[in-house]
């Protein structure tokens, strides 16, 4: 378990490499919930959200450890209810957010 990465998981390395080789400026710490990409000249916000740590419904990588199982199932339902009001906070503040899976 200690190889899954919580920041600069592949995806969100894939994301910020393509808009960085196009120009974008991508960070601001200013946002509360540390989204993985800022647009801010676009009011953007865009989500890198791997299946382990986000727990897609339905997705193969969506999987609980065999390990202290109830642990984990508690962590990635916090995990979804986090993402779920960083969202909205985003959103009501007049950010678009753009959720890349």
């Amino acid at each position: 378990m200690s190889r899954i990465r919580s920041k600069d998981t592949k995806p969100e390395l894939v994301v910020r490499s393509w808009l960085h080789r196009r120009g974008f400026r991508l960070h601001s710490k200013s946002i509360p919930g540390h989204p993985d990409v800022v647009l801010k000249k676009h009011r953007a916000i865009v989500e890198a959200r791997c299946c382990f740590w986000h727990y897609h419904e339905g997705c193969a990588e969506a999987r609980v450890p065999k390990s202290n199982v109830r642990f984990w199932k508690e962590k990635l339902k916090r995990n979804v209810a986090r993402d779920a009001k960083n969202e909205d906070l985003w959103r009501d503040a007049g950010w678009n957010v753009l959720e890349q899976l």
